[in-house]
């Protein structure tokens, strides 16, 4: 795993693409679940949004590691 990027001259940690990436796959499974209606289950949805978003950044960092 790459520590520092080169971004547009500045260097960025890889945790910020991966956070970036990881936005990305969250949005496309949130507009899932919240098509299904899953998330009238929950008390609280906002913070299961929050837990469904660091679920996936640790998994798409914990994949990619050598």
């Amino acid at each position: 795993m790459l520590r520092e990027i080169a971004l547009f001259g500045a260097l960025v940690p890889t945790l910020l693409l991966y956070f970036l990436a990881s936005i990305l796959l969250f949005v496309i499974v949130d507009k899932l679940i919240a098509r299904s209606g899953a998330y009238s289950l929950f008390w609280h949805p906002p913070l299961v949004r929050l837990g469904l978003l660091l679920c996936v950044f640790s998994l798409l960092v914990f994949t990619t590691r050598p």
